[in-house]
């Protein structure tokens, strides 16, 4: 029998990305797609604990739920899949989830999850804009899921890899690289409704970014393919060691 690979996103089981990224790894072992009814970008880590998840099955080793990512890859590997996967891949993302997009990011959380069971997971972004093609994306999550099943990740990590938009040829390789700083600013505009009742839109503004160099989003400005390792624990170790001195209680 063909070793699982589990296949998410946070854009929806239609979105042309995560059937690039289907094609693209079903050569590897047996390749199944969980993924959401709907677009769910930007939900984080969250789980839907408030009512029940529905399954449907598309069609053979297609499956979609009305929950989020984080739901798709736990009740995928603990109620879907026959056994446990190898390799848990999400994406392909449509935008890049550098700097501090991981922490909105449901692409990256879905890989989260997998790590937080014990499965090698990395999470795929193709970094340009609308209209976006995903075949030289899609090479490069064959490519990278061949190494991550040959060579393993380290424990409890995930990879959050951001590939340019450009064609095969420009890109210039591969950095593995730190997650850098990206903050927006004025990306919260006020509109009115037509009763002249004030609401408020996230989204937009102007983006500054910070971190030095070896970071994601210098990575991929300059053409190569950022590959970030991302840790499950969040302790500031640096941090511990200067309340411990510092804070006398």
């Amino acid at each position: 029998m063909n070793p699982c690979i589990l296949v998410t996103n946070d854009d929806g089981v239609y979105a042309p990305g995560i059937r690039a990224l289907h094609e693209a790894v079903r050569h590897l072992g047996r390749a199944v797609i969980v993924a959401p009814e709907q677009d769910k970008s930007a939900v984080s880590h969250s789980l839907t604990m408030n009512r029940p998840l529905h399954v449907r099955r598309l069609e053979e080793d297609i499956y979609t739920l009305d929950g989020t990512p984080t739901d798709c890859t736990t009740i995928g590997m603990n109620k879907i899949l026959p056994e446990k996967p190898v390799l848990l891949v999400s994406g392909i993302n449509p935008g890049a989830n550098l700097g501090d997009d991981i922490s909105y990011s449901g692409t990256v959380s879905a890989a989260i999850e997998g790590t937080m069971y014990g499965i090698p997971s990395l999470a795929f972004s193709l970094a340009g804009e609308a209209p976006f093609s995903f075949e030289v994306a899609a090479g490069v999550a064959w490519k990278l899921a061949s190494m991550a099943l040959q060579f393993g990740l380290p424990e409890k990590t995930l990879l959050n890899i951001n590939i340019p938009q450009r064609p095969a040829g420009e890109i210039r390789g591969i950095l593995f690289t730190r997650q850098g700083r990206r903050i927006y600013h004025n990306a919260i505009q006020e509109t009115f409704d037509p009763w002249n009742r004030k609401h408020y839109w996230i989204g937009g503004g102007t983006v500054h970014w910070s971190g030095g160099e070896d970071t994601d989003e210098q990575a991929v400005h300059a053409g190569y393919i950022s590959v970030t390792p991302i840790q499950l624990d969040l302790t500031n170790h640096a941090g511990r060691d200067y309340l411990q001195e510092h804070w006398k209680m």
